[in-house]
């Protein structure tokens, strides 16, 4: 399947944030603060909204974090779902507190006339339900069947959960398939992309620290994306959250899907390099980052080579010795002091604002 050729699946809405079919692939994330520590979780909410995070979902252990919610939801502007396991009780009180989705599997959660009940309050509201399956929880009988985690058990777990709100006449439904196996995780949601048109929320599940979860999720979710399959995503990291946001971005900036915010181009360096290139870069990120244009910003470590390998950037600094070269889009506009480059840099990006 070509890059361009994004599978068509149904559209819901989370909160104000349609997904699936045409919408682009948004962001999420996961609160990582206790969700009763009400000014903590705000304050992490409103960091990753600053850092591009489009849908937030939270930790519901209780009903103490359950009530909290309205609270939160009440001091945010973007859409919350409450993340619950079994307890359909604190699903509704999720519901009566204003939140815009569930991560709930229907059938965890005993008695069918708990899940009518959960389903009846989420068509009142038009609440969507994400089916999460996770290779590392499957029922016992479908590891008995197939030996273990395979694909097609994942799926098959979908399929059953699924059915169950299907059978209410329920079809607000996202659906995840993670495992932290990135060929299963590959192969479940490629299965389930040729049975089902439901949207995906797509993800490595827990992929590790940055070293190793952002290869992980990379290559995994890269895949997916570049087939056209995922309609939200998450990157999975023992990290603060907004590093998955800023992953995130770049998985997507990587395949041509989304642009958000600079996106520094730069050379590993060589023999020719004659500039503190590594901590010219690290410095232009932090001064680059606080502007927030949607442009591509080339760092260069040779003025021979720099402004041709980086013609398609919109603006760039190519080193030389004590003296580098500003250009756009390859064409070589001045010569400065290498001591000045980054301001010289910064000044250019500024001033697009007006081209």
């Amino acid at each position: 399947m070509s890059r361009n050729i994004r599978k068509k699946t149904r559209q819901i809405h989370v909160g104000a944030v349609a997904v699936g079919a045409d919408a682009p692939i948004s962001v999420q994330s996961m609160t990582k603060t206790p969700t009763t520590d009400i000014a903590a979780t705000v304050n992490q909410i409103t960091a990753l909204k600053a850092a591009g995070c489009e849908i937030i979902r939270i930790a519901v252990l209780n009903e103490e974090a359950a009530l909290a919610l309205g609270q939160i939801k009440r001091s945010v502007s973007i859409p919350i779902i409450a993340d619950i396991h079994f307890d359909w009780k604190l699903a509704l009180t999720a519901i009566s507190q204003g939140v815009d989705g569930l991560r709930i599997n229907p059938g965890n959660i005993g008695a069918l006339w708990k899940v009518k009940e959960l389903v009846s309050a989420c068509k009142d509201k038009e609440i969507p339900i994400r089916i999460g399956v996770n290779a590392g929880s499957l029922h016992k009988d479908i590891l008995k069947d197939y030996g273990h985690p395979t694909p097609e058990a994942i799926v098959e777990s979908a399929r059953r959960h699924i059915e169950i709100l299907e059978g209410l006449d329920f079809n607000l439904i996202k659906v995840s398939l993670k495992a932290s196996n990135v060929q299963a995780t590959v192969e479940a949601y490629r299965a389930f992309s040729r049975i089902y048109d439901y949207p995906l929320h797509v993800g490595i599940s827990e992929a590790g620290p940055p070293s190793a979860g952002i290869i992980k999720s990379s290559v995994g979710l890269g895949i997916l994306l570049y087939e056209g399959i995922g309609d939200t995503m998450r990157v999975s990291l023992t990290a603060q959250p907004e590093e998955e946001v800023k992953t995130a971005y770049g998985i997507l900036r990587s395949l041509g899907l989304r642009q958000h915010g600079i996106d520094i181009i730069s050379c590993p360096t060589c023999g020719r390099t004659r500039i503190d290139l590594i901590n010219l870069v690290k410095e232009a990120e932090g001064r680059l980052r606080p502007l927030n244009r949607n442009i591509t910003v080339a760092i260069m470590g040779c003025e021979v080579n720099g402004p041709g390998e980086a013609k398609e950037a919109d603006v760039g600094i190519a080193g030389g010795n004590g003296v580098g070269l500003l250009f756009k889009k390859g064409v070589v506009v001045k010569k400065v002091m290498e001591s000045e480059l980054l301001d010289c840099l910064v000044e250019a990006i500024e001033g697009l604002k007006e081209d």
